[in-house]
């Protein structure tokens, strides 16, 4: 017998620790204040948690107005790192970025300083963006420009974390059978671990901005 197995075979017949926890059967929101709001409040929560982060936010008219938006944001930036226009809720995309001169780069070039993607869901409890990735759909395009343009459609909006948990199990886990790898994503990317001083954009974007669409309009 090897050592591998010899090391294995004493794992597994090592008692099993906490095995008089019963399950938990009925979980809680750790948030409960948003799990009974309807659409118009879960897009109203979602807007105030976005701007409590520092990201901003738009709610185009149209798919029009969405585009004419995200080249706008987009300002002087001639390069762009993109998820396919089949994978983002508006449409024609590529081809706006086209007429306005604005190239999409592959997806690991380092230098594009805006990177634009759709969402699989967002939450509205804190504001959180859910990026799936995959073909088509490169993490990339999130992490490594230094704005991020978050196209969400409004109908992914759910309350909470354990809300999109218990879809995702009805669905399969879905996200994570047919992905590479599922992001939470809340606010531009910060830490304040050395000295307590806050640094954005230490480990990917510095700026999140999210284009809602298909929003309600109060």
């Amino acid at each position: 017998m090897s050592s591998r197995e010899k090391i294995l075979g004493r794992l597994r017949a090592a008692q099993k620790p906490f095995t008089d926890i019963p399950p938990v059967t009925q979980p809680r929101h750790m948030v409960p204040d948003v799990v009974d709001m309807g659409p118009a409040e879960l897009q109203a929560r979602f807007m105030a948690e976005l701007e409590l982060l520092g990201c901003t936010i738009y709610r185009p008219s149209d798919n029009q107005d969405a585009l004419d938006h995200i080249i706008a944001h987009i300002g002087d930036a001639k390069q762009v790192l993109s998820w396919d226009d089949a994978h983002l809720p508006v449409t024609g995309l590529s081809a706006a970025l086209k007429e306005a001169s604005i190239d999409v780069m592959p997806f690991n070039d380092g230098e594009a300083y805006v990177g634009i993607t759709g969402a699989d869901a967002a939450l509205a409890a804190t504001g959180s963006v859910i990026v799936s990735s995959g073909a088509g759909k490169f993490r990339t395009a999130s992490l490594l420009p230094d704005i991020h343009i978050a196209i969400v459609d409004a109908n992914k909006l759910v309350a909470d974390f354990e809300t999109w948990i218990a879809n995702q199990r009805e669905q399969g886990l879905s996200a994570f059978r047919e992905s590479s790898n599922t992001t939470i994503i809340t606010g531009p990317s910060k830490t304040a671990d050395i000295a307590q001083i806050l640094i954005k954009g230490a480990h990917g974007p510095r700026k999140l901005h999210v284009v809602l669409v298909n929003a309600a309009v109060s």
